[in-house]
């Protein structure tokens, strides 16, 4: 007899593992579900698309929890809590729920409470790096008491896991703080980028920056980062926001986290009203500075 995943959450990632996970040995079906299914104007096709990749598309969590004996969580890092508690409500005692949400220690532990008292296992998952293009194979950190045995079912998949801790938090600090650094890198280059390029500075400054890390292509980073935010900001800014949070928990106050978070949402905000509409991950960096210089 195999395991029933329910996947909460069928966007980026949610797509990416119900199919990968789909035809795994010992996977015996793949159940989603996801807000979008409910909303009347895209609810129909957003199923649809679901079905068109083999999924089993479920009416509500209840439903959705009725099958699975693994749940994976993979919403946006605001809506981490508001769905474990939903699922406990609806959980079978003797399930597992894996939490693949980027949320600060206290969440993934508040969640964990609410599940656990329901009598699901609850493991937390940092994921290391952005999900596309390693798929189901990208690197996350496990923790919890029953992080041994779901990793032992992971790997078996294929996937890449390695435990850090039975006690949960640590696997979610490990990815918060490098979180800090990876997009606070990218809010700094889009405001450094944009700004040089407003002076016609750029071709001073690139340079300057490749004699002290000349590992790194500063120009191809440049476009990948301004890419990236334009199309995830809104993610970003989510997840930087219980960064913020993990660093309050940590007893500092986070000055550099917050502004991080604040630029993420104002690229996303940009991104939104249409300003880098026909750009793409193809695009250089000077492109997307050009759009917000000449913005109105």
């Amino acid at each position: 007899m195999g395991i029933t995943l329910g996947l909460i959450g069928y966007g980026e990632v949610g797509g990416i593992f119900g199919r990968g996970l789909r035809e795994k040995d010992g996977v015996d079906a793949v159940w989603v579900w996801d807000k979008r299914f409910a909303d009347p104007a895209t609810g129909a096709a957003a199923r649809a698309a679901a079905e068109g990749d083999g999924m089993k598309v479920a009416g509500g969590m209840q439903e959705l929890c009725s099958h699975a004996g693994l749940l994976v969580s993979a919403v946006t890092a605001s809506s981490t809590l508001a769905v474990a508690e939903e699922a406990a409500r609806h959980g079978r005692s003797g399930s597992r729920f894996l939490d693949l949400n980027s949320a600060s220690p206290g969440t993934k532990q508040s969640a964990a409470a609410a599940l656990e008292a329901a009598g699901v296992a609850y493991v937390e998952a940092g994921v290391m790096t952005s999900v596309p293009p390693y798929g189901i194979r990208v690197p996350m950190l496990l923790g919890g008491a029953q992080a041994d045995a779901l990793a032992a079912t992971l790997a078996g998949w294929g996937m890449d896991v390695r435990v850090v801790s039975d006690r949960l938090g640590i696997a979610s600090a490990i990815k918060m703080s490098r979180s800090i650094m990876i997009k606070g890198l990218e809010a700094l280059v889009i405001e450094s980028y944009a700004t040089a390029r407003r002076y016609g500075v750029e071709e001073h400054v690139l340079p300057t920056l490749k004699e002290t890390f000349p590992q790194i292509d500063w120009e191809k980073q440049g476009a990948y980062f301004f890419s990236r935010v334009v199309q995830h900001g809104k993610r970003r800014a989510e997840e930087m926001r219980e960064a913020a949070q993990t660093v309050r928990e940590a007893g500092f106050e986070p000055l550099m986290t917050a502004a991080i978070a604040a630029k993420q949402d104002w690229v996303a905000a940009q991104a939104r009203d249409g300003l880098f509409e026909g750009l793409d991950a193809s695009s250089n960096w000077q492109a997307y500075a050009d759009r917000l210089i000449g913005r109105k």
